[in-house]
């Protein structure tokens, strides 16, 4: 992103620089509905949204739709900004135009999280931020969940779902030599090579059974029924079906 020179067709680096007293008489004309000087006013201040999307340039989000959603913030802040107030515009604009960017990264994300859990977690960080202030230290859930008047798993859940997710190729430890990442600490014990292999072991065994006592076997084992429901299904007595067992796991001990 920060190489880039153009963005949604905009040339960036031929975008010009408005000095203050330029910005006020353009919002003089702007507050009479001039449009000319509210397109020459948002031209202006285009590198503003620039310097804010480059906070967001790790995201992984395409620069253009960044910057797309930057100028969105930036108009917003035009059209509510009070000269009357005296402070700068860029003092007003960048909080709007983070904001901007912020809630289209939150509900574009990679993970859907419904309206109701966001509500919950922002309203928790404003919570948590204003007890900061208050008492100079992190607050505990608990406390927070005080504070909204909702138990403290709702606070939990909401917190955990808008959390960022993690690369697999985040680096968690580095020593100046090879680095430990993520993927290197996650451990998957169901499709292991041995398992495969075991899986494939089985089905060949179970290729010198009768179906008979493949069916017997696949209602005792995969579908966890006991042997007297096997009996009854299959419309033999239960010691029928226990010397069938028996006799087919032998047979598959052979090819194991």
């Amino acid at each position: 992103m920060t190489n880039k020179v153009e963005i949604c067709g905009v040339n960036t680096s031929a975008l010009p620089v408005l000095s203050r007293e330029e910005k006020m008489v353009l919002f003089e004309k702007i507050k009479e509905g001039d449009m000319q000087a509210r397109d020459t006013f948002i031209k202006g201040n285009l590198r503003l949204v620039l310097s804010v999307i480059q906070r967001f340039s790790n995201r992984g989000e395409n620069p253009d739709d960044l910057f797309q959603v930057g100028c969105i913030g930036l108009i917003k802040a035009i059209d509510n900004f009070d000269t009357s107030v005296g402070v700068q515009f860029s003092t007003y604009a960048v909080p709007m135009i983070i904001g901007e960017v912020r809630r289209f990264l939150r509900d574009e994300g990679p993970i859907r999280v419904s309206r109701s859990l966001k509500d919950i977690a922002y309203k928790a960080l404003r919570a948590k931020e204003k007890y900061i202030n208050i008492h100079s230290k992190e607050p505990t859930v608990t406390e927070l969940a005080r504070e909204l008047d909702i138990p403290k798993e709702d606070v939990v859940f909401a917190l955990d779902a808008i959390a960022d997710p993690v690369s697999l190729f985040e680096p968690v430890y580095h020593d100046g030599g090879e680095a430990i990442y993520v993927m290197d600490q996650v451990r998957d014990t169901k499709n292991t090579d041995s398992n495969w292999l075991e899986n494939i072991a089985i089905n060949e065994a179970m290729k010198h059974l009768t179906d008979r006592e493949k069916h017997i076997l696949d209602l005792r084992f995969f579908r966890g029924k006991t042997q007297m429901e096997v009996a009854n299904e299959i419309g033999i007595s239960q010691a029928q079906v226990s010397r069938l067992e028996k006799s087919a796991l032998k047979q598959m001990r052979k090819y194991v």
